[in-house]
C-alpha cells in the first residue's frame, strides 16, 4: 500500500487560478470602459497583448460584466430609494396643508353659519363646493357674497387690509 497519494488532475487544484498583474488588470479596466462587450477580434488582440488565453480574457469580461450590472442597479435602486422618500416627505407636507386649508375653510363657513357675516339664504357647502374653492375655482357662494366673502379671507388671512385695499 503507497502512502504517496497522487496529485488530482490540474483543473481540480485550489490553486491553479492565476492572478493577473496591475498593467494587465489596468488594460483590460480601461478596454471595459471603451465598451463593454467583447468582439472576437478584440478578444483576440487583448490576449495578444496580455500575454493571455482568449478565453481567460472572455471570462474576465463576463465576470467584470456582471459586476458592473450589480453595482448599476444598486445604485439605480438607491436612486430610486431617495427620489421616493423625498416624494412621500412632499406628499405628507401637501397632505397637511391641505387639512390646515380644509380647516380654514370650515372656520370661515362656521362663521357665515353663526352670522357674525349677515347672509339669510347661506347653506353649508357640498364637499365638492368645498374641494374646488380649496383649488381656487369660483363657486356659487361667491357670487352670492361677493364684498363679504373678500373680507372674510381677509380676516382668515390677518392681513388686517381694509376692503378698499384688497383691489
Amino acid at each position: 500500500m503507497s502512502l504517496i497519494q497522487k496529485p488530482p488532475p490540474k483543473h481540480q487544484t485550489k490553486h491553479n487560478k492565476k492572478r493577473l498583474s496591475q498593467e494587465q488588470l489596468m488594460l483590460l479596466e480601461s478596454s471595459f470602459n471603451l465598451e463593454k462587450k467583447l468582439q472576437p477580434e478584440r478578444k483576440i488582440q487583448l490576449a495578444r497583448d496580455l500575454g493571455l488565453q482568449p478565453r481567460q480574457v472572455a471570462i474576465w469580461y463576463q465576470n467584470k460584466r456582471a459586476r458592473w450590472k450589480t453595482q448599476t442597479l444598486e445604485c439605480d435602486y438607491k436612486a430610486i430609494c431617495s427620489r421616493l422618500d423625498r416624494v412621500l416627505a412632499e406628499k405628507k407636507s401637501l397632505e397637511k396643508e391641505v387639512e390646515k386649508l380644509k380647516g380654514e375653510l370650515a372656520k370661515a363657513h362656521e362663521m357665515l353659519r353663526s352670522n357674525i357675516l349677515p347672509f339669510s339664504s347661506f347653506s353649508p357647502p357640498s364637499e365638492e363646493e368645498m374641494s374646488s374653492t380649496l383649488h381656487g375655482e369660483v363657486n356659487c357662494c361667491e357670487e352670492k357674497l361677493g364684498v363679504q366673502v373678500e373680507e372674510l379671507y381677509a380676516c382668515l388671512m390677518g392681513s388686517g387690509r381694509q376692503l378698499g385695499e384688497l383691489k
